[in-house]
């Protein structure tokens, strides 16, 4: 059986149920309470004659056992108290004195005549309300004591009854309208069940619960088993589905069923979720570079809502950036190549001309200095990785036609301990620094290094047009370039934002010193501690080497 056919027959089931039960309550108390009723308006006729002066009157005068009985059904008391009974639609108004004597009677032939029931209650100062069958069949009826005032017997009662035939008829029209009522409740409540049956059909699609069952393991086995973050919101903004993946990437912690305002979300991942973007764009959560896309989920012209994706691409950009210094290398020794190719093909010109002592001069210019003599200064960059991917920068910038310096202040000593970050750093601070200097007018590029102890300071300035943002810091934004290339994953716009991650993530930073230095362009430095070793925490003495013949130091 259908589960809506389930639901349908158990709300039928309860509602009949429900019904019987109280239908049996009303109907099993519906004879006692319109018994009671009947009680009380029969108390009420008899305590309102009771307390009539004229009756009261009469009564007091019509004492005894002896009476005329024409002259009592002409006494006014007679015609009374059969209008009264006429008016209350009663079965009966009796009226007698003290003695139990009738003095008034629905029936003229029971006027002066004993009462049928016993009168001993009501005569003794009482009231009588019972159910007992008279002279005029079965009533239910109220005995009320006649008093006179200053006198504290009674001098009479007035007894009024309602036939139990009129209370039975009562009852089961009572008893009817009561059944209709439940007939009507029943069927509102199983037309109500039929309504909420096809609406159960129509949000479930048509599905039984294993089915549903089924789908849902499914849905969570697929969603948690991806390699990319799925985070589902619906058109409230409430987060409905996130895989482990989404949670990972993002940093977020039970994120289902919470409003995407409490997740923290970055003004990147928030405008994805916030508009659908069918491009990837790439952002920054913690450590990892992640790529974003969105779309509208429609289904039978409803709004579900917004689905976000999320692919890593931490790994991609680690190995980007370790290719990039294999690529910054190879450029470096080809533009070598190059260049010592061009100084021996000039020197074996001269030799073979027998210019001999021009050759001479010319091999004195090139002894000491080498092909890759192309910054001054770089011997005090004391770091051998340092020093060749500077040069491999030189000779990039050369091609582009920029000149590469380093700044008179540069010094370094010590090996690198993390070679990746601080040529990672270095290398997209010059990147960007002679891609603002080519096409200026002077193209140049400054690079400063300094260490000090295990930290090392970075320096860049260019000779381009500086920063045009009104906010300098906003070029550290995801996203933020001046650049367009759409064969790049997520666009451009993560260089200096992953740089200045990279630099945090260690506990430095990269900031901008000046928009616009002294050549013009901008100045960006860069705090980088713990990258390098500190010299002196390895010689406790304060020196590296000691040269014993002379006692001086090296």
């Amino acid at each position: 059986m259908r589960l809506r056919t389930q639901v349908l027959l158990l709300q039928l089931a309860v509602i009949a149920v429900s019904l019987g039960v109280g239908f049996g309550i009303v109907v099993t108390g519906a004879d006692d309470r319109i018994r009671d009723e009947y009680a009380q308006r029969a108390l009420a006729i008899a305590q309102t004659m009771a307390s009539d002066p004229d009756v009261i009157g009469q009564v007091a005068a019509h004492q005894g056992t002896a009476f005329d009985h024409d002259t009592l059904v002409a006494a006014p008391l007679q015609q009374q108290a059969v209008a009264v009974t006429r008016r209350t639609g009663a079965l009966f108004v009796v009226i007698a004195n003290a003695d139990g004597i009738r003095l008034a009677h629905p029936d003229p032939a029971e006027v002066g005549v004993h009462v049928s029931t016993d009168p001993s209650t009501a005569l003794s100062g009482d009231v009588d309300i019972t159910t007992d069958r008279g002279t005029l069949g079965e009533s239910v009826r109220a005995k009320v004591p006649i008093f006179v005032t200053g006198s504290p017997a009674p001098v009479g009662l007035v007894s009024v009854g309602i036939s139990t035939a009129k209370l039975a008829s009562d009852t089961r029209h009572a008893v009817g309208v009561t059944v209709s009522i439940a007939l009507a409740a029943l069927g509102v409540g199983a037309l109500g069940s039929l309504l909420l049956a096809r609406r159960w059909r129509r949000l479930t699609l048509g599905l039984e619960p294993d089915d549903l069952a089924e789908l849902v393991r499914e849905q969570r086995a697929v969603l948690h088993s991806l390699g990319d973050g799925v985070l589902a919101v619906d058109p409230s903004g409430v987060v409905r589905v996130a895989n482990t993946r989404a949670r990972t990437l993002l940093g977020l912690e039970r994120p289902v069923g919470r409003h995407i305002d409490t997740l923290g979300l970055t003004p990147r991942v928030r405008s994805v979720l916030d508009v659908p973007t069918a491009d990837p764009v790439a952002a920054t959560i913690g450590d990892n570079i992640i790529l974003l896309s969105s779309h509208h989920v429609v289904a039978d012209g409803r709004d579900l809502g917004m689905v976000m994706s999320i692919v890593d691409r931490t790994d991609v950009e680690e190995l980007a950036r370790e290719v990039d210094s294999i690529r910054v290398m190879s450029t470096a020794l080809r533009a070598q190549r190059h260049e010592t190719a061009n100084r021996m093909h000039v020197l074996a010109g001269l030799l073979r001309h027998g210019h001999v002592d021009e050759a001479s001069v010319y091999l004195d210019e090139l002894t000491g200095t080498g092909a890759g003599g192309a910054i001054d200064g770089i011997e005090n960059v004391d770091e051998p990785h340092l020093q060749a991917f500077l040069e491999a920068k030189a000779a990039h910038a050369r091609e582009r036609g920029v000149g590469l310096r380093l700044g008179p202040q540069t010094w370094v000593e010590g090996r690198l301990t993390d070679a990746v970050t601080v040529t990672a750093v270095v290398g997209n601070l010059l990147d960007n620094a002679i891609d603002a200097a080519a096409g200026s007018a002077q193209a140049e590029v400054e690079v400063e290094i300094l260490t000090d102890a295990t930290t090392m300071l970075i320096t860049v300035a260019d000779s381009g047009p500086g920063i045009a943002f009104e906010r300098p810091d906003d070029i550290f934004a995801e996203g933020v370039t001046t650049k367009r290339d759409p064969a790049v994953p997520g666009g451009r716009g993560m260089g200096l934002a992953v740089v200045r991650q990279l630099a945090r993530r260690i506990g430095g930073d990269v900031v901008v010193a000046d928009p616009g230095g002294n050549l013009g362009g901008a100045v960006l430095v860069a705090r980088l501690p713990g990258v390098i070793d500190d010299p002196a925490a390895d010689d406790p003495g304060g020196h590296t080497d000691t040269d014993t013949e002379t006692g001086g130091h090296r």
